[in-house]
């Protein structure tokens, strides 16, 4: 928007703290294409419709998981638990994807796609459309199988932090911005 009283565009620095305060769930989206597996740690997940069941992922344009998913046509997702930060945390490095699968426990599951053991639940995807949008690329996946997994809280991000698990599935979020 342009002319004499245009609001100046939102810095997208305090949009990100903005953003902060909605406290949301924390997964890993993986794909394989052949013998590559990719995965990433994703919060921009979203339930689209029951029917058929379908989600929303969203993922910058950049990450190397992306081609993958796209040749492949299938995506996992694996709800991670709160004691899985170890794994958030690795599947959000700009690392190689051998480097972040290195040492985890997975499974496969019908897609090919690799699913994290021990995670809140599992959801396999068929790629029904991705559309770029500025600098993330947004993807439905119809569900086609799903899987309850452990049971326990959920981990979740808050503030730019984690928050932590206080037991008897009780979790404290982080209370200031840093």
């Amino acid at each position: 928007m342009s002319g004499p009283n245009a609001e100046p565009p939102v810095p997208s620095d305090r949009f990100r703290r903005v953003m902060g305060r909605w406290a949301t769930g924390v997964c890993v989206v993986t794909a394989r294409d052949g013998a590559h597996d990719a995965g990433l740690t994703v919060n921009a997940l979203l339930s689209v419709s029951l029917d058929p069941p379908s989600v929303l992922v969203s993922l910058q344009r950049d990450v190397d998981t992306l081609p993958v998913l796209h040749r492949s046509r299938a995506f996992a997702v694996s709800f991670l638990a709160a004691d899985q930060q170890a794994l958030s945390q690795r599947f959000a490095l700009a690392a190689p994807s051998e480097e972040k699968f290195r040492g985890v426990a997975v499974h496969r599951g019908t897609t090919g796609a690799p699913l994290l053991d021990g995670a809140l639940a599992t959801l396999e995807c068929r790629v029904l459309s991705e559309t770029p949008t500025f600098d993330h690329v947004l993807v439905v996946g119809e569900v086609l199988r799903l899987d309850e997994g452990s049971d326990g809280p959920p981990l979740v991000f808050y503030r730019g932090r984690y928050a932590t698990d206080e037991g008897h599935e009780l979790l404290r979020l982080p209370s200031r911005d840093r």
